[in-house]
């Protein structure tokens, strides 16, 4: 068997958020959010992943939606690149989802709430050594919670999973393990033939089972990662490289000017930093000027953090 990466943002909405694929998100969301027992029985997908037409990439993230029997909205989020502004948007996202509950004039005791749960393939936390981390408000010097518990954002950090095949214990391992290594298997795993719902999950999954329009679809979202990452690692080296050669230029001249030892390694010293800083946002603007005429001017700004209004500025002097 063949399967497609589970990483990839389109390989998950269809294995993940498809109308078959209800029971296969019902135990997954289980394993990670209430682990101890499963609370979840029931849910709705509300908006239930479709087969593509043969386009150009415009997304650059798919999240899934689903309510839950007892009112909650979970929004779950697989992001393969660190974007800029993704821990704010993640913050927006479910602020948002919570807000537009209301009609005007609701009664705010209507409001039921919001999960958001974001898989990354990158590290967001690395002061913690766990890979699933839950953020709730609370008091900042007593810690205790808040009166309501309505916004939870939930994060599962894969590359702090690291564990094999024959040291999964609980249903929450075999799910990440699924994510994570489904596109370096050959078949599924005995342990997991027990388990219907990732049966299922490795059925969508085998690229056998897709159609010509799907996996050239899967095969554009792949590309794009690829270019993306390169991308960026262009831009930074090429962003820094300039930051440290403006930041010496300009220590050595101020150094010069004090005229003294002492005065020439503040200088040097200061010139540095400005430069560093100065090459950080050079690195994000050389980004946007390559992906300027391959991406339209939103998926940029998803993809960068930049606002519509900076990215024209830059594209009208490239």
């Amino acid at each position: 068997m063949n399967f497609v990466n589970p990483k990839t943002d389109f390989a998950f909405k269809k294995i993940f958020g498809s109308q078959q694929s209800k029971a296969i998100l019902i135990s997954f969301l289980n394993s990670i959010l209430y682990p101890s027992a499963p609370y979840i029985k029931n849910l709705k997908i509300l908006n239930p992943y479709q087969a593509p037409r043969i386009r150009g990439i415009k997304d650059t993230y798919l999240d899934i939606k689903a309510l839950l029997s007892d009112g909650t909205t979970v929004i779950i989020e697989m992001q393969v690149l660190n974007i800029e502004g993704f821990e704010k948007r993640i913050l927006y996202n479910a602020a948002k989802s919570y807000s537009i509950q209301l009609a005007p004039g609701d009664d705010y005791t209507l409001l039921n709430p919001v999960i958001a749960l974001t898989i990354t393939d990158f590290e967001m936390f690395p002061d913690i050594e766990r890979a699933i981390t839950r953020f709730i408000l609370k008091e900042r010097d007593y810690l205790v919670d808040y009166i309501i518990d309505d916004l939870e954002l939930v994060f599962v950090e894969l590359p702090k999973f690291n564990r094999e095949l024959d040291e999964l214990t609980s249903l929450a391992d075999k799910w990440l393990y699924f994510i994570k290594n489904a596109r370096e298997l050959e078949k599924v795993p005995d342990d997991f033939q027990e388990v219907p719902e990732l049966k299922r999950a490795f059925e969508i999954a085998n690229r056998a089972n897709l159609s010509r329009e799907e996996l050239e679809e899967l095969e554009k979202h792949e590309i794009f990662i690829h270019d993306q990452r390169n991308a960026i690692k262009r831009a930074l080296k090429q962003g820094l490289e300039k930051g440290r050669k403006q930041g010496l230029e300009k220590g050595l001249k101020e150094g010069l000017e004090k005229g003294q030892k002492a005065g020439h390694k503040e200088g040097r010293k200061e010139g540095l930093k400005e430069g560093r800083e100065e090459g950080r946002r050079e690195a994000q603007i050389v980004m946007v000027r390559q992906l300027l005429g391959v991406l339209d001017e939103e998926t940029i700004h998803q993809t960068t953090g930049f606002s519509l209004e900076e990215i024209r500025q830059i594209a009208s002097e490239n």
